[in-house]
Parts: structure tokens; C-alpha cells; sequence
């Protein structure tokens, strides 16, 4: 189990706020196996949410299944925010998450996401608000944690001047209740190796205040257990490894709690959770909107299966849900099967940015 402040969560691992990819069908699909402790929306704008904008309240769309969920804001305004957070708390956020770990231009250059740490007091001063917005809004019901990488430059990493653990015990003592360190620094962006030696030492530094959770390149199991060996953290926060394997957060913690993992799921289930994503999709927006993700989803889907270009390209020349359906039924009846082998489940069709 993993503490939060006052919001225990059923275990210590946590799927990480995929920009573009963790709505809530694919938020469903990872608790249906098992072994979620907490699951966190897309990033989320405050000023969208606040105008109430069709892409900010879809972003944030949860339902009573979906719990506890974490609801992630960007930006970099004190004032608005707060008022994110407490629309958040109004809307069902069982925790709210500050992001300063994005290092996408397009966040950065508006002095959020991972810019937020090359102004300290200011990142410090807009947790501050928003813990008091909180407490005041869900009398403490609704805690703050806030997700930050190592430092921005490799340069500062490399000379040991990594901002994180100061700010970490800086946001503690303003109430913040659980930082999440990807370990990489903003310049690193998703290449490299997550430097798990840098998440150590916040964890080091906050000397049990508060717990830390670790994140980066957990694609299996033993990746979980590693990462909380190897630095001391209280938590794993899985990003990029879920979107090919839904099913690993049951994995890990079965691996974390009893040392063995069970077996994997077989291809016609892995069919399956594609099939159930797809019409989840269908249920919570439309056919239209399903069909675009299942568009850039498939190839992430099929990492875990056989080859299967041919399955790939037919889903994706597909023109409506019921197409796919019997694209899936011919590759379970022996068809669309063959082509290259799928790429390392690393290395993603495209790149979906994690704060």
C-alpha cells in the first residue's frame, strides 16, 4: 500500500499521465487486470477546464470505476492554477498533480511543465496556493503531489547540482504529499537511460517525509522491482510500458508482493483487450474518434503479438468500428498473420510525451 496524505491507495504503482494516449477507456482497460494503485488523466490545461473547453472536459472525463484517479494540471499562473485544482476536487479528482516534468516545447515555452524548474520559488509558491485551495475546497480530502525531472540540463545532472531533491523537501514543507521524479532531465527528453542513481537521492533527501515515486523505462515487471531496490522509493509510476501492456501493472505487483508473475495473457486475450478498447472508446466518445485511435494505437497494441503487419495495415485502412471487429476476427481465425517482427516493446511508433 501507498499513503498520499490522506488518501491510501490499494498498491504502490501508478500509470502516468500520457499526453494523448491515457484516457479513460485505456485508464479502464489497465484497472480491469488488476494492480493499479492510481491512475492519472492527460494532462490537463486549468484554463481549458475552466472555460469549459470539449477537449479539456474529455481530457478529464471519469466515472465511479475509474477510482482513485489523479488529475494532472500544466501551467504556470499561481491564481489559475488553483482554480484548476479546486474545479478538479469539484469533478472528482481523488488527488491533483502539479506537472513540472514535461519537457515538450510547446509547455515549456509557456514557462510550464519542466521550465518550472529553473524557477524554484515560483514552483514552490504555485504548490503553496494550490495545497491551500485544496484544503480549503475538500477540507484536506484532496491532497497535492507534484511530478518533476532531475534538473533541466544534463550538464547540472552531471556536475551533482540536480535541483530536485531541494525542491522536493521544499515542496513538503509546503504541503505537497508525494513527489513522482522521472529520472531524466528535461534535456534529456525520453532518450537515454532513466539515471535511477538521481531519483536515489531525492529520496535520500526527503528522509521519509513524504514518499517518493519513482519513473522511467519500466517496461516489465522486474523493472518495478528494480526501481524501488535500486533508489529506495515508496511507489512506481509506469508510463510508455503500459500502452503495449495494460496488463503489466498486475504483473509488477504480483512480482512486488508474491515473487512470481503469472502467466501472460494469451493472443486471442490480447485480441480481446484491443476489441475492448475500441468499443470502450465507442461507448465514451464515438465511432469517429475510436477509429482515429485505434489508428495510432494499433501498433502499440500488437508489440505483445506475433508478427502481424498484415493485421496492422488492415486495421488501420479500416473504415468503421465494425471493419476493425473483423479485421481482429480474421487474425483469430489465421489470417492477417506474418511481416517483420515487431520492434523492441521499447521503442514506441510514435512518442507520446509523459510529464
Amino acid at each position: 500500500m501507498l499513503r498520499l496524505g490522506p488518501v491510501a491507495l490499494p498498491t504502490n504503482l501508478l500509470l502516468a499521465p500520457i499526453a494523448g494516449y491515457c484516457d479513460l477507456a485505456f485508464r479502464t482497460i489497465c484497472r480491469e487486470y488488476g494492480g493499479v494503485g492510481l491512475a492519472c488523466t492527460d494532462l490537463l490545461s486549468p484554463q481549458g477546464l475552466l472555460r469549459g473547453t470539449a477537449t479539456s472536459l474529455d481530457l478529464a472525463q471519469t466515472n465511479d470505476f475509474d477510482k482513485p484517479v489523479g488529475m494532472q494540471l500544466y501551467g504556470a499562473d499561481p491564481d489559475i492554477m488553483a482554480e484548476g485544482a479546486r474545479w478538479a476536487v469539484e469533478h472528482g479528482a481523488t488527488v491533483v498533480d502539479i506537472n513540472m516534468g514535461c519537457p515538450v516545447d510547446k509547455v515549456t515555452k509557456k514557462d510550464g511543465g519542466s521550465k518550472l524548474l529553473t524557477n524554484l520559488p515560483g514552483a514552490i509558491a504555485m504548490a503553496k496556493k494550490c495545497v491551500e485551495t485544496l484544503d480549503k475546497v475538500s477540507g484536506g480530502r484532496v491532497p497535492l503531489t507534484c511530478k518533476v525531472r532531475l534538473c533541466w540540463s544534463d550538464a547540472d545532472y552531471a556536475a551533482g547540482l540536480a535541483c530536485s531533491p531541494h525542491l522536493a523537501v521544499a515542496l513538503a514543507d509546503v504541503g505537497v504529499v508525494g513527489v513522482t521524479v522521472h529520472g531524466r532531465t528535461t534535456e534529456m527528453k525520453f532518450s537515454g537511460e532513466c539515471q535511477r542513481a538521481g531519483i536515489a537521492r531525492v529520496v535520500e533527501a526527503v528522509n521519509g517525509r513524504i514518499p517518493i515515486i519513482g519513473n522511467g523505462d519500466v517496461r516489465e515487471p522486474d523493472d518495478a522491482r528494480a526501481m524501488i531496490a535500486e533508489t529506495g522509493c515508496q511507489g512506481v509510476m509506469i508510463g510508455r510500458g503500459a500502452l503495449s501492456t495494460p496488463w503489466l501493472f498486475r504483473d509488477a505487483w504480483s512480482l512486488i508482493t508474491t515473487g512470481t508473475v503469472p502467466p501472460a495473457p494469451t493472443d486471442e486475450e490480447k485480441i480481446e483487450v484491443i476489441r475492448r478498447y475500441m468499443n470502450l472508446m465507442r461507448e465514451y466518445r464515438d465511432d469517429r474518434y475510436a477509429m482515429y485511435q485505434m489508428n495510432r494505437r494499433i501498433s502499440w497494441f500488437a508489440k505483445r503479438l506475433p508478427p502481424c503487419r498484415p493485421l496492422k495495415e488492415a486495421v488501420r485502412n479500416a473504415k468503421t468500428c465494425d471493419e476493425v471487429h473483423r479485421c481482429l476476427d480474421r487474425y483469430l481465425n489465421g489470417e492477417l498473420h506474418g511481416g517483420p517482427a515487431p520492434a523492441p516493446t521499447h521503442a514506441p511508433a510514435e512518442e507520446p510525451a509523459i510529464a
